[in-house]
């Protein structure tokens, strides 16, 4: 073999190589794009649940206070005032009127 003939089957057995390895690579490029997708995904979720239970508990809070509870208030009258602002609270809620959706 000559020097010149030596270098060609280098060459070509490198690229056959080379050739070979790139779907696997690419394969694990994607798996590995797909679980920081999922990963991303997880997370925005985890995010919005956080942030529709604060909303909710902002609500719920907000409704103790127009019926009188004041959280920095006296802790001394404290499960007395928070369950008379409830008890208002849902008096309130039963004495809406509830709609009626047309059939």
């Amino acid at each position: 073999m000559t020097l010149l003939s030596r270098h060609f089957a280098k060459v070509l057995i490198g690229t056959v190589v080379l050739a070979a390895s790139v779907p696997a690579a690419i394969a694990q490029s994607s798996t590995a794009v797909s679980e920081a997708t999922t990963k991303q995904m997880q997370k925005a979720q985890r995010k919005a649940d956080r942030k529709e239970a604060r909303i909710k508990k902002n609500a719920e809070l907000g409704a103790l206070e127009k019926k009188g509870y004041q959280p920095g208030g006296e802790q001394q009258d404290y499960p007395n005032n928070v369950q008379d602002a409830e008890r208002k609270v849902q008096e309130h809620k039963a004495a809406a009127p509830r709609s009626i959706s047309a059939p």
